[in-house]
């Protein structure tokens, strides 16, 4: 609660920045700095590990000069086939995948992420769950239902393996997940979140997907949409494509937080994860 109600012309810890800088067709940096476009991740998986480790670390280090300390990247999403690509519209069919099949996603998104590391930049995996077997895209698609993905499954055994190798956070998707919890998107899912949490533990910092234009999520008002976020166990909501609905967030925020001791203390949690994330960053 007290994070929340600090006056923002007296920060008492430098402010973490976030870019996805994945592969050239989420960066966006303009007036910040160089950055060189990493090509996709699909085509990242054909170079050796340590020559992505290696490259990795140079585009850390461009973000790094930039001012960019937090990486939302890289995804980790195990697509369902090279010959189904075309039917995974978020990651497949954009080229975002590092591959089919765990051992491989591991292998190459771990060198990418050792690079940002070696850099002072920390990574984000995402979409937790999993993403890759979805048949629609969530920023432009309600409803999206993934069939696919389990807790035990492949899809999250990724994440076990990759955050034994450093500092790192996780993004939730805004998918809804038949197998784990139907009721709702997974950013808004206890249940959901709960399995992120029991991933990156106690301490780590959780990170929604964008809730701002998002169609997955226009069926709740932004104000809702951080609240339900939050309470779901997420430390960080992102605004990231349309800032404008960022002040009814923080106002509903700080309200909600206001007349509810369970909910403010949740907002702290939130803030010891985000400091915790800041302290840890490589």
């Amino acid at each position: 609660m007290t994070s929340l109600t600090r006056r923002r012309s007296r920060p008492r810890a430098r402010a973490l920045r976030a870019a996805a800088a994945a592969a050239a067709i989420a960066v966006a940096l303009t007036g910040c700095g160089a950055y060189g476009p990493s090509p996709f991740a699909i085509r990242q998986a054909d170079l050796p590990d340590e020559q992505l480790r290696a490259s990795a670390t140079t585009w850390g280090q461009q973000l790094a000069a930039a001012g960019v300390t937090l990486n939302l990247a890289p995804v980790v999403d195990i697509v369902t086939s090279e010959a189904t690509r075309f039917d995974n519209p978020p990651i497949g069919a954009l080229g975002r995948q590092y591959g089919y099949d765990e051992a491989t996603v591991v292998a190459k998104a771990g060198a990418f992420a050792d690079g940002m590391r070696a850099s002072r930049v920390m990574p984000v995996f995402k979409h937790v769950p999993g993403l890759g077997h979805v048949t629609a895209n969530t920023d432009t698609t309600a409803n999206v239902v993934d069939t696919t993905v389990t807790a035990d499954g492949p899809d999250v055994a990724v994440y076990r393996r990759l955050l034994q190798g450093g500092p790192a956070a996780v993004m939730v998707s805004s998918a809804i997940y038949q197998n784990i919890d139907p009721s709702a998107p997974a950013v808004f899912s206890p249940t959901v979140v709960g399995l992120a949490r029991s991933l990156v533990g106690p301490d780590a910092m959780i990170v929604t997907n964008d809730l701002s234009a998002a169609q997955a999520v226009q069926a709740w008002r932004p104000a809702d949409r951080a609240v339900l976020a939050l309470s779901a166990g997420v430390d960080v909501v992102l605004a990231s494509t349309d800032p404008s609905v960022f002040a009814e967030m923080y106002d509903a925020v700080l309200a909600k937080a206001q007349a509810d001791p369970a909910f403010a203390q949740r907002v702290d949690d939130a803030a010891r994860h985000v400091l915790a994330a800041k302290a840890a960053r490589p």
